[in-house]
């Protein structure tokens, strides 16, 4: 038989069984059996050898031209029982593939942590630097070098995680205070922005987890008044409004005076509701004068110098500002809550 001839044998061959297979295993079978080392294509080429030279350039082509015949209906065939195969497989999971693409949306910051962005914004418009302080502290700075004496009350207070005996999680910002003292000399006025811990029970209020900024200003002449002034020019513009505040006095190791700042609870409007415990008033910082041992622990002549200290919590100020009534929502990741900030 001559090359032709075989040419075409192998083509109507090939088309018969092409037409009768039914998966993409046998048509794998057809590529081996025509295709393969000991395939039909194959054995032509050994044919090819017997052909007169000037014959060989025009057989050659001839069967180079049924191999990529048949190698490109083979590729269709796969293709076709593939799609044929997806075919099914969204029908039986039910998918429909008409119905427009679910739209993702990007990340963005946590509602708590874009407030306190804006809070230290606002804070270093009136001439605040940022300090920040380690989370994990020794027990010197988070309170014997802020008068907190080893056997002191007011440590049962602050319900604090420790991790030895002489390392703890810091119950306050108030740890990067003296630290500060100890870097740099008067005038000082920073803030300290930062996570704070306290082993507490949590409630619609309070969490074990919360964040902090503390204030600190020291220099010659500083008085309860510029504490005063701070305080009411800086939640006035966090509110942008003009809201009303009380300050009652209170205790803490490291200021003398201290008081508690209070605003009306924007929640309920004074009304009263479990945010403020049914007052009408939220508590929202601590503050008063550095205690003149405080000054001493950093390094600074309390004769010379005064200052004041302030902190306050940012979930408390976005549960204010946005009306949540329990500052769990912050913790728990869902969803339909943060999305609405």
């Amino acid at each position: 038989m001559d090359i032709e001839s075989a040419v075409s044998k192998i083509r109507r061959a090939f088309e018969i069984d092409l037409q009768t297979a039914s998966s993409v295993k046998e048509i794998e079978e057809l590529k081996i059996r025509y295709l393969g080392r000991k395939g039909a294509l194959q054995d032509l080429m050994q044919k090819l050898r017997e052909e007169a030279s000037e014959r060989r350039p025009y057989v050659g082509k001839l069967i180079n031209e049924l191999k990529l015949e048949i190698e490109a209906l083979l590729d269709g065939a796969v293709r076709k029982f593939e799609d044929r195969e997806l075919e099914g497989r969204l029908l039986r999971e039910g998918v429909d593939v008409t119905l427009p693409g679910r739209r993702r949306f990007l990340g963005r910051r946590h509602v708590t942590l874009s407030v306190l962005d804006e809070a230290l914004d606002l804070l270093v418009g009136m001439g605040f630097a940022v300090q920040y302080g380690p989370d994990i502290d020794s027990d010197y700075y988070n309170f014997e070098a802020l008068n907190f004496a080893k056997d002191h009350p007011a440590r049962d207070m602050q319900d604090t995680f420790y991790i030895s005996a002489d390392v703890v999680l810091r119950t306050h910002t108030s740890n990067t205070q003296v630290r500060v003292m100890e870097a740099y000399k008067p005038p000082i006025r920073v803030v300290m922005p930062g996570t704070c811990y306290r082993n507490e029970d949590v409630s619609a209020r309070s969490h074990v987890v919360f964040h902090q900024i503390e204030g600190l200003y020291i220099d010659r002449g500083v008085t309860f008044s510029d504490l005063l002034v701070t305080l009411e020019e800086f939640f006035t513009k966090f509110f942008g409004r003009d809201i009303e505040m009380r300050f009652r006095p209170s205790y803490f190791p490291f200021v003398e005076p201290g008081m508690e700042v209070d605003v009306r609870c924007i929640v309920c409007e004074g009304g009263g509701c479990g945010v403020c415990k049914r007052t009408g008033w939220l508590e929202v910082a601590g503050a008063g004068i550095v205690h003149p041992e405080v000054l001493k622990s950093g390094g600074i002549d309390a004769e010379e110098y005064t200052g004041y200290a302030w902190g306050f919590g940012i979930e408390r100020l976005t549960m204010l500002r946005y009306g949540v009534s329990d500052i769990r929502n912050f913790f728990i990741d869902d969803f339909r809550f943060l999305q609405q900030f």
